[in-house]
């Protein structure tokens, strides 16, 4: 069973194409491409996130506290079958630096788990303090499958420094339905063909080069959530066709939806 502990920074830009092609050409100057990624490659990502009834975590995600935190359940095959590897995060965000904290088991076993908390077996110390923080989450928020998104990703990670990670991914899927990672891929797009949502992940500061780089193509920092940008896009829809939403704390103002900070 594996484990992931980290805390880091993570600073997200929306690129066009032609800011993406510009940045590409001066990557492999600095940066080397991930382990599964040699040669161009991308791989994919997918997630189902966990949520209460009226989606209380991510409302609250949304409203831009100091402390937010979110659960969801990854893969790296789609569709998943049962002994495949998936990896339960706890990804907490506080003032900035992002934590993330993960244990793996087989699809199975982590139906098991949600079911009734039976746990796989364990042979570490620190596998069982991240199972008490997640019987802890479960209760204190009654969740259930809310969100599926998907990605494939592009990433690369410094040559004078490992722990500085740049990744791009495109063909951001959503779907509120057929909430199982034994699924296929699929639903809506909630970027542009043409887009690539760029993520820094840095302990401490960013290297020159890329400040540099970023200035000359005038990429800036915007704040992007995949799950929240799919959420919103839920609500809107809701809204537009009537649909009955039993969630409080939003408005629709200029035809954008407001998270309330009091919720």
């Amino acid at each position: 069973m594996a484990i992931n502990t980290f805390a880091r920074k993570e600073i997200k830009f929306l690129l066009d194409m032609q800011q993406y092609t510009e940045l590409m050409k001066v990557i492999s100057e600095y940066m080397e491409p991930d382990k599964y990624c040699v040669g161009g490659k991308e791989y994919g990502i997918y997630n189902i996130y966990y949520d209460t009834p009226d989606d209380y975590l991510i409302r609250t995600s949304l409203s831009k506290p100091y402390y937010k935190e979110k659960i969801r359940l990854r893969s790296y095959y789609s569709p998943a079958s049962p002994d495949d590897l998936v990896f339960l995060e706890i990804k907490k965000k506080i003032g900035g630096i992002v934590t993330k904290r993960r244990v793996s088991m087989t699809l199975e076993e982590s139906d098991r788990y949600f079911a009734d908390r039976t746990k796989p077996k364990m042979h570490k110390y620190i596998t069982e303090q991240v199972f008490r923080e997640l019987d802890v989450f479960l209760d204190q928020y009654p969740i259930a499958p809310k969100q599926y998104i998907s990605y494939q990703r592009e990433a690369f990670f410094g040559k004078d420094n490992s722990d500085f990670r740049l990744t791009f991914d495109r063909k951001i899927t959503d779907r509120r339905y057929d909430l199982s990672l034994g699924r296929e891929s699929y639903g809506n797009y909630i970027i542009g063909a043409d887009q690539r949502l760029m993520e820094v992940k840095v302990g401490d500061a960013m290297p020159d080069w890329l400040v540099r780089k970023l200035s000359e193509l005038k990429i800036y920092k915007t704040s992007f959530s995949k799950y929240g940008r799919a959420y919103q896009n839920y609500v809107k829809d809701s809204l537009e066709h009537e649909k009955k939403i039993y969630v409080s704390g939003i408005s629709m103002i200029n035809n954008s939806i407001l998270m309330n900070r009091s919720v």
